[in-house]
């Protein structure tokens, strides 16, 4: 019997969420919804910029992983995760939320190091645009792996945005993957972004050669088979992955797990804040099957847990999450 039901490996980030009117955010000069990687001074003085009496900067520990893991935990599943953070506020503010979370992280605080952060600024159109210094999550390595963790999951989730580490990431992948193929492990894999097979896609497909689910969505599935719809992709992934879900936002969702295909239609609304929908429905779908739910079913209450996570602000829903899953579930 195994103790966990999924171990995250992934890049440790403090996401700092930070609400803007559409005036203050053209004074940035961003290009809005997008993604960009940034050093430690540009983030320090971009956080000083409102760090004020007007604008609230709430702190939030996750990353993409991280946050499906916390929402497997949060609906009552046994979880754990590896990544790395620094000695600094934001670290000992990652690892102490983790436990209180009750979610084994092992020692993940490196000395001297500066802790990852990504700012998600919200706009009222419900878009996030980030600006992410990885700091310390980008030297997860090979030796930061336990293996005792992975053997004491069912399954094994690898964040696809650990790739874009060649010297560290992508060895902390290979090991990982290594150790859940001796433990008996089963492997699952996200995308994280489109750029992650565009660019690192040799290395990507090695793992996904190895995985037995895959996540991602309308955009990512497209870059990794070439084909010109989510659909005509989901068909095609079939041949390099056993199962796999895509996502494609107001669309629902494909699904083949185990046997089980289908498609499973999502709730229309107005967004808040899109940040996390793909996590959440990630850990739950996790959840959903590593506790015997039908795949169609897991995937139908994950839908409704990332419908209410897009109508706030943040990846996390503080409260309610189990309530909502009975709901999703029983009807």
């Amino acid at each position: 019997m195994k103790r966990f039901d999924v171990c995250g490996l992934g890049n440790a980030i403090v996401d700092i969420f930070l609400d803007l009117s559409d005036a203050d955010f053209q004074s940035l000069d961003f290009e809005r919804g997008t993604m960009v990687l940034v050093d430690k001074t540009t983030q320090d003085t971009l956080l000083s910029k409102f760090h004020d009496s007007v604008h609230d900067l709430v702190l939030v520990s996750g990353g993409s992983v991280a946050n499906s893991v916390i929402a497997a935990s949060q609906l009552g599943g046994k979880s754990a995760f590896i990544g790395c953070v620094g000695d600094d506020r934001y670290g000992l503010h990652y690892a102490d939320e983790f436990q209180q979370l009750e979610i084994e992280i092992g020692n993940p605080v490196l000395v001297g190091e500066a802790t990852g952060t990504c700012l998600a600024i919200v706009t009222p159109d419900g878009e996030r645009t980030m600006r992410t210094f990885l700091g310390v999550a980008s030297h997860l390595a090979a030796k930061h792996v336990d293996q005792a963790r992975i053997a004491e999951s069912k399954w094994l989730f690898i964040e696809g945005y650990v790739f874009a580490n060649p010297d560290t990431g992508q060895h902390a992948i290979r090991q990982a993957i290594q150790i859940a193929k001796q433990e008996g492990t089963k492997v699952a894999l996200t995308c994280s972004d489109g750029f992650i097979p565009a660019v690192f896609g040799d290395v990507f497909r090695e793992a996904l050669a190895q995985s037995d689910l895959l996540f991602c969505n309308a955009t990512e599935s497209m870059a990794i088979t070439g084909a010109e719809n989510p659909q005509l992709a989901f068909e095609k992934l079939k041949e390099m992955v056993p199962n796999c879900v895509v996502t494609d936002g107001p669309n629902g969702a494909f699904v083949r797990f185990e046997g089980t295909t289908g498609h499973v239609p999502t709730v229309p609304c107005e967004p808040r804040d899109l940040t996390g929908a793909g996590d959440m429905f990630a850990g739950a779908f996790l959840y959903g099957i590593t506790h015997g739910y039908d795949p169609l079913v897991s995937a139908k209450a994950a839908n409704a847990l990332s419908h209410r996570v897009i109508m706030q602000v943040g990846a996390r829903l503080h409260r309610g999450a189990k309530e909502l899953w009975a709901e999703a579930t029983q009807a």
